[in-house]
């Protein structure tokens, strides 16, 4: 009966149960402050419209926000920024994006960073849970660039501690095109993740797992640490 709780509590696979537990939770959210007192803030709002589509919803902003970026700079205008939340289809407001690109624009350079800004809508994460992303992130990135190869990920993931593989419901080859489907998607398959894509990643599966001996379990069995 012991050894039956200790399979029971095996974190669950990010791109489901948790996945589907923080959109829920978001959506829960979303309409307490829309019927409550309303949100003082849009980025908060805007964080839990992305959270409500699971981990995809953040990564999706940030690759959106990246192909606006023409030239490569990291910056854009209000119309791109405009433009990239418009077609997420995130039920924003002009004015709420308005708002959101001043607050974002401190210098008043009628640009604002996309890194910047993406950090702001990341779920916050704790030291402890900052420590073991960067710790997984780093034992894949040897050269130490900032960016991994979809193929080091491939290699270091660990299927085996993933319960849809346990219970057979997935492949292995299922559970890492899941996995990488995350971070490389039509308009960026370069074959690469950088670290602010798995810092986000991760962020928002965090934000779905109050235990942190639950999630530093999960990091720790998912990458060998």
């Amino acid at each position: 009966m012991h050894h039956h709780n200790m399979t029971h509590h095996r974190p669950a696979s990010p791109t489901s149960r948790q996945g589907n537990e923080m959109a829920a939770t978001s959506l829960r959210d979303l309409q307490a402050g829309t019927h409550g007192s309303g949100f003082s803030d849009p980025a908060q709002r805007l964080r839990l419209l992305c959270l409500s589509r699971g981990a995809q919803g953040i990564l999706g902003l940030g690759r959106v926000f990246r192909r606006m970026d023409k030239d490569g700079k990291k910056d854009l205008s209000l119309e791109e920024f405009s433009l990239g939340l418009k077609e997420m289809q995130l039920q924003i407001s002009d004015e709420e994006i308005q708002e959101m690109f001043d607050n974002c624009d401190i210098d008043g350079t009628g640009t604002i960073n996309i890194d910047e800004f993406l950090f702001q809508i990341r779920p916050p994460l704790s030291d402890a849970r900052k420590n073991i992303i960067k710790e997984a992130f780093d034992k894949m990135d040897k050269a130490h660039e900032g960016e991994i190869t979809i193929g080091a990920l491939k290699r270091v993931y660990n299927v085996d501690s993933q319960p849809r593989y346990i219970s057979g419901e997935d492949s292995r080859e299922d559970i890492l095109d899941k996995l990488l489907d995350n971070f490389d998607h039509d308009a960026t398959r370069d074959g690469k993740v950088t670290k602010e894509e798995f810092f986000n990643y991760y962020a928002a599966i965090s934000a779905s797992i109050e235990n942190d001996c639950y999630f530093n379990l999960m990091m720790r069995q998912a990458y060998k640490l």
